[in-house]
């Protein structure tokens, strides 16, 4: 590893030192949440392992605990999870000529955190190589992905040992608004996001969770119009 890569690696790990504040308490809320619902501790482990997304598994969990049927709970998932998409097509040019094995690894490691902190990077050091982006992505995950995991075995293991006064489940909506936050650098960013959460308020009564697929497609719409217009316009300013 070159001097520039490991600066770039532990970059990467100091940027998303803070989210640990966050990541921490919303892992051990799902290791309780999915003893109580059920779930062995290998298997409440094992699902955040294999998923590694809070929302997507609180929102599976959920659904599984109201009787929902299988294929219900894992398009639900899905649904929550399509940013991921989005956030891949975004990194793309950034590490698309990385290696097949570290692009495999990227996407399964692939986080709100890491696509959150490396975005905002890769935007403001230009000049960084392939490498170093790379090592930077991986600087993001080394605190936050092997806390995800051990604090979902600790949460398994205390199980409803915790008492509910002490109100785990903040960590969940801060965590959205302090990845969500600084990125609204344009009208489009907000234009999207605010009609995202007036979609999903006003359609939340549907079924299946599907108020956010049309909270989230209606977002990226608006946000799109809004970026056409004031291109259209020469108003538009590259974030």
């Amino acid at each position: 590893m070159t001097e520039e890569m490991k600066h770039a690696y532990w970059q990467g790990i100091r940027d998303a030192a803070p989210f640990v504040f966050v990541v921490a308490p919303f892992s051990l809320l799902f290791g309780v949440v999915a003893t109580e619902a059920g779930l062995s501790v290998f298997e409440a482990l094992s699902f955040s392992v294999v998923v590694i997304a809070g929302a997507a598994q609180f929102t599976a969990l959920q659904l599984l605990l109201d009787n929902a049927s299988v294929f219900v709970a894992l398009a639900s998932a899905l649904a929550v999870n399509l940013r991921m998409a989005m956030y891949s097509a975004s990194l793309t040019p950034h590490l698309g000529r990385a290696p097949m094995w570290q692009r495999m690894l990227i996407a399964y490691f692939l986080v709100d955190q890491s696509y959150a902190c490396s975005i905002v990077a890769f935007e403001r050091n230009r000049d960084w190589s392939v490498s170093e982006k790379v090592a930077y992505f991986f600087g993001v995950v080394t605190p936050i992905c092997p806390m995800w995991y051990a604090m979902t075995l600790v949460g398994a293991l205390v199980g409803s040992a915790i008492p509910p006064e002490y109100g785990l489940d903040f960590a969940v909506p801060i965590t959205f608004i302090a990845l969500i936050a600084p990125m609204l650098r344009t009208a489009a960013h907000r234009a999207a996001a605010l009609s995202a959460v007036a979609l999903a308020l006003g359609f939340a009564w549907l079924p299946f969770n599907l108020g956010l697929i049309v909270a989230a497609l209606g977002g990226m719409i608006v946000g799109g119009q809004v970026e056409l217009v004031l291109r259209r316009r020469g108003l538009w300013v590259d974030p």
